[in-house]
C-alpha cells in the first residue's frame, strides 16, 4: 500500500504545483495587463460596433486588410482623439484668459452693478447694494472670493487631468483598434474556440448578444449626440445665439463623452444671460439642464434597447447602474453584461422546460441535441 500512496501522494503535490505556478503566472498577466484593461475593452467596443463598416471597406481596397484597418484607424482617431486634443487646449486657452481677466478685475475693481441686478426680485437689491461694495473695495472682494480660489484650482487641475487621462487612454485605444481591425478574424475565431470551451453550445449565442448589444450601445450614444445637438441647435436659436450652427455641432461632438453637452450649453448661458439679461439667461441654463442634458437619461436607452430587443427598464438600469460602478465605460460594460444575464436566464428557462429543470443539461437554441428528443 505505501508505495502506491508514494506516487499519488507526489502525483498531487505535483498537481498543485502545476496550478500554482499557473494561477501564479495569470495574476502576473493580470497586473501587467491591468493598465491597459479600460484601452483594450474601448477598443473591442469601437471594433466591433464598426466592424461591417471594416468589410466594406476591405472590398473597396480589394481585400488589402492592412490599408482598410489603416483608415479606418484614421477614422477612429479623427471621431474620438482629435475633439480630446481640441478640447483640451481650448481648455488651456480658457483657463489662462479666466485668469487674466480676474487679474485685471482685482486691479481695476468690478464695474458699477448692471440695471438688471437690482430688478431681480426679493434679493436683487441687496445683492445691488453688496455689489458697490465690493466695487468701493476691492481688497474687500479678493477677501471675500479667497475661499472660492482653493476649490476653483482644484477644479481646473481635476478637468485638466481627466481630458489628458480620456485622451491617453483613448489614444491607446486607437492604436491597438488597428491591430484588432488587421487581425480581427483570427481573434474572433480564437475567441469563438474559448467561448466554446467555456459555455459549449451555448457561446456563439452569447457571444452573438454581446456583439449586438455592444452596437447598440454605439448607435444609441451617436444617436443621443446628434439629439442632444438639434435640442441645443433649437434653444441657441431661439435664445439668439451668434453661431448657433457650430456652437451645436460642438455640443453633438462632445456628447459622445460624459458630461460633455454642459461645455458648450452652459458658457452659452452665462454669456446670454450678461448680453440679453436674466430672463433669457436663465431659460437657456434651464433649457441646457433639463432637455439637452436631461434628454441623455431618455434617449441613449430608449434607442438602444430598440437596436438589441432589450426591455428599456433593462438598458435603463444598465446604462445609469453601469456608469456609476465603471465610469464612462459602464456605459457599455452594464447594458452588455445585463444581456448576457438576461440570455442566461432564458437559456435555463428554455433548457429547463425541456430537460425537466436541470440546469447542468440547458441546451442553446438550435443546438446539438435541440431535436433529437
Amino acid at each position: 500500500m505505501a508505495p502506491d500512496r508514494a506516487p499519488s501522494l507526489a502525483s498531487r503535490l505535483d498537481q498543485i504545483a502545476g496550478f500554482a505556478v499557473v494561477l501564479l503566472l495569470l495574476v502576473g498577466c493580470v497586473v501587467v495587463l491591468r493598465p491597459f484593461f479600460s484601452p483594450l475593452l474601448w477598443a473591442v467596443v469601437l471594433t466591433t460596433s464598426t466592424w461591417p463598416l471594416y468589410q466594406k471597406l476591405q472590398l473597396v481596397f480589394y481585400g488589402r486588410r492592412g490599408l482598410a484597418a489603416l483608415v479606418m484607424t484614421l477614422s477612429l482617431a479623427g471621431a474620438f482623439v482629435l475633439p480630446l486634443l481640441l478640447l483640451g487646449v481650448s481648455l488651456a486657452d480658457n483657463v489662462r484668459s479666466l485668469v487674466d481677466m480676474v487679474r485685471a478685475t482685482f486691479a481695476a475693481g468690478p464695474p458699477s452693478p448692471p440695471a438688471w441686478l437690482a430688478a431681480i426680485p426679493w434679493v436683487g437689491h441687496s445683492l445691488a447694494e453688496q455689489w458697490r461694495a465690493f466695487a468701493a473695495d476691492p481688497q474687500r472682494l479678493a477677501e471675500a472670493l479667497q475661499p472660492l480660489f482653493a476649490p476653483l484650482r482644484d477644479l481646473a487641475l481635476q478637468s485638466g487631468m481627466t481630458v489628458g487621462t480620456a485622451l491617453l487612454q483613448m489614444s491607446m485605444s486607437v492604436l491597438a483598434a488597428y491591430f484588432f481591425y488587421r487581425d480581427g478574424e483570427a481573434i474572433g475565431r480564437y475567441a469563438r474556440a474559448v467561448a466554446q470551451r467555456l459555455a459549449g453550445g451555448r457561446s456563439l449565442a452569447f457571444l452573438s448578444v454581446a456583439q449586438t448589444t455592444m452596437r447598440s450601445i454605439v448607435y444609441g450614444t451617436v444617436g443621443t449626440a446628434i439629439v442632444q445637438g438639434g435640442l441645443a441647435l433649437a434653444g441657441f436659436l431661439l435664445a439668439g445665439v451668434p453661431g448657433a450652427f457650430l456652437l451645436a455641432f460642438a455640443t453633438f461632438v462632445l456628447a459622445l463623452f460624459p458630461a460633455g453637452a454642459p461645455l458648450v450649453w452652459l458658457p452659452v448661458a452665462i454669456w446670454v444671460w450678461s448680453a440679453s439679461g436674466w430672463g433669457w439667461g436663465l431659460f437657456m441654463l434651464l433649457w441646457g439642464a433639463l432637455v439637452v442634458s436631461g434628454s441623455d437619461n431618455v434617449v441613449r436607452p430608449w434607442l438602444i434597447s430598440r437596436g438589441s430587443q432589450l426591455p428599456f427598464l433593462v438598458v435603463f438600469m444598465g446604462v445609469i447602474g453601469g456608469a456609476i460602478a465603471f465610469g464612462f465605460l459602464g456605459i457599455f460594460l452594464g447594458p452588455t453584461l445585463l444581456a448576457l444575464g438576461l440570455a442566461l436566464v432564458r437559456e435555463w428557462k428554455a433548457g429547463s422546460a425541456d430537460d425537466g429543470g436541470s440546469f447542468a443539461n440547458a441546451r442553446a437554441p438550435g443546438g446539438p441535441g435541440r431535436d433529437g428528443g
